[in-house]
């Protein structure tokens, strides 16, 4: 069984703001999953849609947890090619039930180009015309995209409610225009990563305190700072704790207060009841 250290636990309940617990690697194990999370103090989690399936799956077991985990749904831009108008409908429907609390994830990925530019922008497009239209919460994607992002961001930006940038690894010129976006900024345990993170270390005072959430986007992004390290590389909510440590090491403030902002700021985003005891 795996073990997550507790000394990092906070006394303030935490929520993963992304995790893809659709992901086919948590199948066999999903409840002993959530158990570990709930140990630590993550006592709810935005399970995230990439595409239909798991935008349904999602769903699904948000109604199993109800009051643990909540759902969202849309295509990442790597399955922009599989968009439809059919597919919209689906997360249409989708939105419209109470488990789900945002569209997306949506947006653009360039850094691989698995689903064509055009296709990409289209998905996106429909995407944000889907959260104005239900005035939900947009959950975005980008990678090597943000020129193009950008401006179609800012063009809708005014018919939009509130929107986070999940999973934020860009540099800090593109922090400060999400910023000015009034958008929220998703931390990963991309910060942790002493190899690849020191901008993102650095940037992360920038973002005030009340556009702050945490996520670990599980299975992706192993926080490098857990010790010992883990047997396997899938990561999980149980580990958002070091990134809640290293977000707060990063700002000079205590994990307490870190948590205190992150959880306020994610169920005033998310429309989040307070966890049940």
């Amino acid at each position: 069984m795996t073990q997550i250290r507790k000394a990092q636990t906070p006394p303030t309940a935490l929520v993963d703001i992304g995790a893809n617990l659709a992901h086919e690697s948590f199948a066999a194990d999903l409840d002993a999953v959530l158990d570990r999370a709930d140990n630590v103090g993550v006592r709810q989690i935005v399970v995230t849609g990439s595409d239909e399936a798991s935008a349904q799956a999602a769903r699904a077991m948000a109604c199993e947890r109800s009051g643990q985990l909540y759902s969202t749904a849309g295509l990442h831009p790597h399955h922009a090619s599989d968009f439809s108008d059919d597919m919209l409908a689906v997360f249409r429907a989708l939105a419209n039930t109470p488990q789900c609390v945002a569209i997306g994830e949506t947006g653009l990925d360039f850094f691989r180009d698995i689903s064509p530019r055009a296709d990409q922008a289209r998905a996106f497009e429909a995407h944000l015309a889907l959260a104005s239209e239900l005035n939900m919460p947009l959950f975005l994607h980008q990678r090597d995209a943000h020129d193009r992002f950008l401006p179609m961001l800012r063009d809708w930006r005014h018919r939009l409610g509130a929107v986070v940038v999940h999973c934020f690894t860009d540099r800090r010129e593109a922090l400060f225009d999400y910023l000015d976006l009034d958008c929220h900024i998703g931390i990963t345990g991309w910060v942790c990563d002493e190899r690849r993170g020191q901008d993102l270390f650095a940037s992360v005072p920038s973002v005030p305190a009340d556009r702050l959430m945490i996520e670990t986007d599980a299975p992706y992004l192993m926080p490098r700072t857990i010790r010992p390290r883990p047997k396997t590389r899938r990561n999980e909510p149980a580990h958002l704790p070091y990134v809640l440590e290293t977000v707060a090491r990063a700002r000079r403030q205590s994990p307490q207060t870190v948590a205190q902002q992150t959880t306020a700021n994610a169920r005033a985003f998310f429309g989040l009841p307070q966890p049940t005891a």
